[in-house]
């Protein structure tokens, strides 16, 4: 539990078969809108077996161990968040080694964010209070009238939203992997020109959840350090979660290619 927002984490950790005298670099994993950390065995299995510290967390009122609240779903800034409350929580454990961070969809951004990503208030104020459109959150039909519900749309709740543009960035985190990455039409192209870490990104050609134009191009286009590739014109989205995906091969691949990445830019 997070003390200072009352926002409960739970914790996937794996650890290394490095000697103790030597911390292996960490890489911290954040799931997808309306998953879990549990559920990243894809992108965890490839870093466990790369000899990576590997930690996953479900981000709360956002994961469907605990539920869905509505603020888990549009409150994103919160995510970060968690991210270096996990890190202060290993470190006073044992030294973390080098970091990365790597992250699904909306934990995409969530990673990305560490880096320097900010989201810009004013758009998301649009969105919240209808002005601007929000995207179709199939986990969550409603959500947005449920947030009203909870948090009606006073002077107080306004002002509250500019912490979403706040810097979250985490000067352990020394790399970034993106996989599918969202809300990139909301993220500030000032902020992404400032990332200064290495990030990759792979994307998925037939994504209609988190599409090429809208999310992907912005951290593509904008961040300095950033490189990427399409995973294939016709990997869809819930390629990498589903039970059954209709290309199996997409999220194996993406999980070895992180891996490769890892060990390049922290070993």
């Amino acid at each position: 539990m997070d003390p200072h927002r009352a926002r409960p984490i739970r914790l996937y950790l794996w650890e290394s078969s490095a000697p103790p005298s030597v911390p292996a670099p960490l890489i911290v994993v954040s799931h997808g809108t309306g998953g879990s950390g549990s559920d990243m065995e894809w992108l965890v299995g490839p870093l466990r077996e790369a000899g990576f510290r590997v930690a996953a967390l479900d981000h709360h009122g956002n994961n469907f161990v605990d539920g869905y609240e509505p603020e888990g779903f549009l409150h994103v800034w919160e995510r970060p968040r968690d991210v270096s409350f996990v890190l202060d929580a290993l470190a006073r454990e044992q030294p973390l080694g080098h970091v990365g961070a790597a992250g699904f969809s909306l934990g995409a951004y969530t990673v990305a964010a560490l880096a320097g990503a900010r989201i810009d208030p004013q758009i998301l104020q649009a969105v919240l209070t209808g002005k601007a459109p929000l995207p179709e959150v199939p986990e969550f039909p409603g959500v947005l009238e449920a947030l009203r519900k909870k948090h009606p749309e006073d002077e107080t709740s306004m002002r509250g939203l500019h912490g979403a543009g706040a810097d979250l960035s985490d000067s352990r985190v020394r790399a970034v992997f993106q996989v599918a990455p969202g809300i990139g039409s909301l993220v500030t192209p000032e902020s992404l020109a400032a990332v200064r870490v290495p990030v990759e990104i792979r994307w998925a050609g037939a994504d209609t959840i988190a599409p090429y134009e809208e999310d992907t191009r912005p951290y593509l286009e904008h961040i300095p350090t950033a490189g990427g590739r399409s995973v294939g014109p016709d990997v869809r989205h819930d390629d990498f979660f589903a039970p059954e995906p209709a290309d199996p091969a997409a999220r194996v691949t993406v999980g070895r290619e992180a891996a490769a990445f890892f060990l390049q830019q922290l070993s």
